[in-house]
């Protein structure tokens, strides 16, 4: 691995909207350097998406400096000594070089520092302790490079400490090494994480739930998944997990087919099929309203969803449900099935699912009373029992037939 990041390379530094933040903070005498995942992701090859940048500048004279350069300054964590410059629709944390004075597990006071070592030291984890100046030289104040190349999560200094400071970065541990590390999870920051788990009580819900989908979306969360339940971590942040063998054949499934990885599908494979559990899995993550609708509906789902369904079942499931509900309920079928000589079958619904046009039932209330029937819930009623004739007989086209069961219907239930 390169001690240095070439810009030719890494497009990311050396696009106009990043200059442009770069040189209003480097003019006169000033001094930025890219910070943290930025750094840590092209070093790994990664896809650069967030780029953080960090300063000696206070954060006053941050705000003046972009503004004078015509680049918007937003005080988002002011707090923090963090100002978001947005340059050309891309926005760019921007924070002070800070050391922590006190912390209560969620939250620090913070002093402004000009020490680049010691803003190093106040960070989580070695490998998010690097640093690169504006031309691609590294700075390393942590031996995060080593850790990185070694895919070893390793805590800056004691471990025990560093995760009082803020207990989210017990489950940072498992999320970073799900994503970046390699074997077994480093020993040392496993016994601190183990010993400070109650903690986690302190956190918000939100907090924990954004950390945890983030772990679920990674190539293989399953071994971190394990680790937590063996070290009664898991348990403390989502009681309800109980089918960690779902989730891995899930994941495998996904990486096998190159199938983006969905945090919440994989959240509603590692619950127990029921809707208590699903509900208090729930309000325990705080989900949004629409994530909880998901994974409720996916625990109370009844319909016997196989491999080798026909297509007429098929399509009378995707009318019914939805192409999007019907391949949850296929998705996750496949990871509970344990053969693996059905993989064909189980891509066919999906290629079915993605290619479902949704037909129209012909007929409307004014064709059930045209055919005698007052105007009244009735109606709808004849329409339902109706429609639930037609999409049994696969969508019948023929009029014919779908006026003579409409005349059926209309007999039977109104008179």
């Amino acid at each position: 691995m390169n001690r240095r990041l070439d810009p030719a390379v890494n497009a990311w530094m050396q696009a106009p909207e990043t200059r442009a933040v770069l040189e209003a903070l480097t003019r006169d005498g000033g001094a930025a350097r890219f910070v943290g995942g930025a750094v840590r992701d092209a070093l790994s090859g990664r896809a650069v998406k967030d780029i953080d940048i960090a300063t000696p500048l206070i954060p006053a004279e941050v705000v003046r400096r972009l503004e004078a350069a015509g680049i918007a300054a937003h005080p988002t964590g002011l707090e923090h000594g963090t100002v978001t410059a947005v340059a050309n629709g891309h926005a760019f944390e921007v924070t002070t070089l800070r050391r922590d004075v006190t912390t209560d597990g969620r939250h620090a006071i913070v002093a402004y520092t000009d020490d680049w070592a010691e803003d190093a030291k106040r960070r989580d984890f070695t490998v998010n302790a690097l640093y690169a100046a504006p031309d691609g030289e590294l700075f390393d104040y942590a031996g995060g490079i080593g850790d990185l190349e070694a895919g070893r999560i390793r805590f800056i200094g004691d471990a025990p400490s560093r995760i009082r400071e803020d207990y989210l970065r017990i489950l940072r541990l498992f999320r970073f090494h799900a994503w970046y590390g390699q074997g077994e999870i480093d020993a040392e920051a496993l016994r601190a994480a183990a010993g400070e788990k109650a903690g986690l009580a302190r956190l918000s819900a939100e907090r924990v739930q954004k950390e945890l989908l983030r772990l679920l979306e990674a190539a293989d969360p399953a071994a971190m998944l394990r680790a937590m339940a063996a070290a009664g971590i898991l348990a403390e942040i989502l009681p309800q997990a109980a089918n960690i063998a779902r989730l891995a054949n899930l994941a495998a499934i996904d990486g096998a087919n190159f199938f983006t990885a969905d945090p919440v599908l994989r959240l509603a494979a590692l619950l127990p099929g029921d809707a208590g559990a699903a509900n208090a899995a729930a309000d325990r993550l705080r989900l949004s309203n629409p994530d909880r609708a998901r994974i409720e509906d996916l625990a109370g789902a009844r319909e016997k969803i196989v491999s080798y369904l026909s297509i007429r079942d098929v399509r009378r499931l995707l009318y019914r449900l939805d192409a999007q509900r019907f391949r949850d309920r296929v998705r996750l079928a496949w990871a509970a099935d344990a053969k693996r000589s059905t993989t064909m079958q189980w891509r066919a619904l999906l290629a079915l699912a993605d290619a479902w046009e949704r037909p129209r039932f012909p007929l409307t209330g004014r064709e059930v009373m045209t055919a005698g029937v007052a105007e009244g819930p009735l109606v709808g009623r004849i329409l339902a029992e109706v429609e639930d004739w037609w999409v049994d007989s696969d969508f019948t086209p023929d009029e014919f037939s779908l006026a003579e069961r409409l005349k059926a219907v209309v007999q039977a239930l109104a008179h």
